[in-house]
């Protein structure tokens, strides 16, 4: 019984600390998504080749840093699945 209590316990643990990183690297790429939005504006018409290695790194960024739940399905309180 102790352990599967403790089983538990790091399972939790390991949900909780592959959530927060997920967090942290979405929220990385809104902060250069919010950079690129500046450079767009301060670039204007220049902004293709000016802010270029800016969008690179925030569609990167995008495809990397993904949120994922760390269980394979949502559902609903329909029974329905989200996922």
């Amino acid at each position: 019984m102790a352990d599967t209590v403790e089983l538990l316990k790091a399972k939790i643990q390991e949900r909780e600390d592959h959530l927060r990183e997920s967090w942290v690297k979405a929220m990385e790429a809104r902060l250069v998504q919010e950079e690129l939005v500046k450079c767009h504006r301060y670039e204007g018409v220049n902004h293709l080749e000016n802010c270029k290695w800016l969008a690179d790194k925030y569609i990167q960024m995008l495809q990397e840093n993904r949120v994922r739940n760390p269980s394979p399905r949502l559902y609903l309180s329909s029974g329905r699945s989200m996922a």
